[in-house]
């Protein structure tokens, strides 16, 4: 899956709402990337809005939202009840998927760069994009607003870290980085009071509450309030009641989901209310929430119950969702509250999408795709199911309840082969479709010629490298499938087998279509390389059925 990023940023104008419409079509203009959301707010003359996509295309998207606020904003006109600096006030970028933060500090500093540079327009970097303790925190950098910022650039401690260190009337200044992802949650309670909502809140926010004692305040020797923390780190929570729903809630932000991911701050919560005689019968997403953060709940929850966390990603969802109660004042839809499932384009899955009987229609038809390397796919997902089932079957086996965890692993690592097989199902077709594509460029001049020829090699390499992909999950299933087939539950010593067939048939079934692509390519060396290493694989899945099957047919007795 292609690595994402989010974007959110904050613009001067909150009240003309054609000037953001058009800093919201230049975002639009970019393949890639996906307008989620527009919240425009009159009193703060402010709108903040959030796109996303792969790094790349979000990092154009974002210069040129920069470059049309510029251009439409007069920050000398401007007033709002916000805090703010410039016409683009702020632009955080956000991991979401398959990116690190510390590659994502990178594209923040590339963006802020070509901002300072192209635009001419001073920019500081902040968050985990500064490297200067001093400068990090957005508050400190922004204070004394647009209106101090003409004196304030000058001060040598902030000279701006790229353009120019003078002030532009017009434009302002603009504060480019990255952050984590902030989730807001709201907790629902069987109350209607604030004050004990409050209450929980404050057990459990990491500032937490000032000491007290007989009603009055604490102090320590400097005359200051003591404090005293909450139980969670990076979770900030307040009380409020809901006239729309009748309850009291908590109203939580997660300032970083990999401190206090959702299920803890769920938990803790029920915990603190719990000791102060409260329910907590349910919970709301504000917004959208990455994929992972479900899946780990779902995972966490399953665990409590020692299960075996190796089930589907519906499964797993679905288990979050129940667990954290999200549907009880709203119905909860993945696909429209998950950032991943947002941005997924059908084409991407297809194939697999189809029903049993809707895919082996597809292959049978005269179409060339679905073909071999697809199938040799499938069949490796189908033998890496198989070894999953036995896996989980086996973790709730009677009597064998202390090796839950045991198959529990085994199952979670058959998942992730079937999840990754069963990509490559629609990849495969994809990179077909890719090759006929770059035959189909214009091939009218010696310039024409020599695009479609470097497409057409580029095309090639890429439906080598899908097959070879195939042959390596699918043999590293292998390990699975055999341990199910030493240890697993006996009764389904037999699915193991099969597996065992499915995964040797896709790996060979594979390398067919490895070769056969390779004959078209003509990098030589990378052949011979691909061609080497795509022989070890099958030789190694043939011993590797040999050795199963001689355990599977002991078991039945043959």
């Amino acid at each position: 899956m292609q690595p994402i990023i989010e974007c959110v940023p904050n613009f001067s104008e909150g009240v003309n709402l054609q000037i953001i419409k058009q800093i919201t079509d230049e975002i639009e203009s970019v393949e890639g990337v996906r307008l989620l959301n527009v919240d425009p707010g009159k009193a703060t003359n402010r709108t903040v809005v959030t796109f996303v996509g792969e790094p790349g295309a979000v990092i154009e998207a974002a210069f040129l939202a920069i470059k049309k606020a510029g251009e439409l904003i007069d920050m000398s006109k401007h007033s709002g009840e916000h805090p703010r600096m410039g016409a683009t006030d702020v632009c955080p970028l956000i991991p979401i998927a398959n990116i690190t933060m510390e590659e994502t500090t990178r594209y923040a500093q590339q963006l802020a760069k070509r901002v300072g540079e192209e635009l001419n327009l001073p920019v500081y970097l902040y968050e985990a994009a500064q490297s200067n303790p001093a400068r990090k925190n957005l508050s400190v950098i922004r204070a004394g607003e647009y209106e101090g910022f003409f004196k304030k650039i000058k001060q040598p401690e902030w000279a701006p870290d790229f353009g120019p260190a003078e002030f532009d009337a017009k434009r302002g200044g603009t504060v480019i980085g990255a952050r984590d992802f902030l989730v807001a949650y709201n907790v629902n309670l069987n109350t209607t009071s604030t004050r004990r909502a409050n209450a929980i809140a404050f057990d459990i926010r990491e500032a937490g509450r000032v000491k007290r004692e007989n009603g009055k305040v604490v102090t320590d020797e400097a005359g200051k309030p003591v404090n005293i923390p909450g139980s969670l780190k990076s979770v900030k929570a307040i009380g409020w009641y809901i006239e729309e729903y009748g309850i009291a809630q908590i109203s939580i932000n997660l300032t970083n989901l990999n401190i206090t991911p959702i299920h803890i701050a769920f938990d803790e919560t029920c915990k603190k209310a719990d000791a102060r005689g409260i329910r907590v019968t349910g919970s709301e997403l504000v917004g959208l929430v990455p994929l992972k953060a479900l899946l780990d709940a779902g995972k966490y929850f399953l665990q409590k119950q020692q299960r075996s966390v190796g089930v589907s990603e519906k499964e797993l969802i679905k288990i979050a969702v129940k667990s954290l109660g999200l549907d009880e004042l709203s119905p909860f839809k993945p696909e429209e509250r998950i950032i991943e499932y947002i941005l997924a384009r059908p084409e991407d899955s297809r194939l697999i999408n189809m029903t049993v009987a809707g895919f082996a229609d597809e292959t049978a038809s005269e179409s060339p795709a679905p073909g071999g390397g697809s199938i040799a796919a499938y069949m490796g997902a189908l033998g890496a199911a198989l070894a999953t089932m036995v896996a989980n079957l086996s973790s709730h086996k009677k009597g064998w309840d202390e090796r839950w965890q045991e198959f529990s692993d085994w199952a979670e690592k058959g998942e992730t082969a079937k999840a990754q097989l069963l990509k490559l199902v629609d990849e495969d077709t994809a990179a077909f479709n890719k090759i006929m594509n770059a035959f189909g460029l214009p091939k009218a001049t010696e310039e024409e010629k020599k695009a479609r020829t470097a497409a057409i090699q580029e095309a090639t390499k890429y439906a080598i490298e899908v097959p070879l992909k195939v042959m390596q999950v699918a043999y590293g299933s292998m390990e699975l499938i055999k341990a199910m087939a030493d240890t697993g539950n006996p009764n389904s010593v037999s699915d193991a087998g099969v597996g065992a067939l499915c995964a040797r048939s896709a790996v060979l079934g594979a390398f067919m279509n490895v070769r056969i692509n390779a004959a078209g390519y003509d990098d030589k060396t990378f052949v011979q390389e691909v061609l080497k290493q795509g022989q070890a694989i099958e030789q190694q899945a043939i011993q590797a059925e040999q050795e199963i099957l001689q355990v599977v047919n002991q078991k039945i007795g043959l």
